[in-house]
């Protein structure tokens, strides 16, 4: 079965930095979408960006340009550079995997599933103090 463990989350300042890792395990990583989402209390799940398998990224505007998503095939792992935190960055991050790619809204964030599977993890929290 499909395994995906965050590691990496912290407390920063304003301005810091922090890199999210992700092991994989239970599949091909390269045949799925690979993408990280965010939430914090009371708000919906944020996708904030995502790899398909050809290499093609795609970033959530309110991080384009400070966060960088990468893969690393050898290891297994997925990974999130963060750059310039912000306050309103502070949520719990999750990795997550569709199978069906990163066409159209992923399955981790639209929530219904029509008879596929999709696969996130427990989560890491990030906080960034003003």
């Amino acid at each position: 079965q499909v395994q995906l463990v965050e590691s990496g989350g912290g407390s920063v300042q304003a301005g810091g930095s922090l890199r999210l890792s992700c092991a994989t395990s239970g599949y091909p990583g390269s045949t799925y979408c690979m993408g990280w989402f965010r939430q914090a209390p009371g708000k919906a799940r944020e996708e904030i960006a995502s790899i398909d398998s050809d290499g093609t990224t795609n970033y959530a505007g309110s991080v384009k340009g400070r966060f960088t998503i990468s893969q690393d095939s050898t290891k297994n792992t997925l990974y999130l550079q963060m750059d310039s935190l912000k306050p309103e960055d502070t949520a719990m991050y999750y990795c997550a995997a569709d199978p069906q790619g990163c066409s159209g809204e992923v399955c981790y964030i639209r929530m219904s599933f029509n008879g596929i599977d999709c696969y996130w993890g427990q989560g890491t929290q990030v906080t960034v103090s003003s």
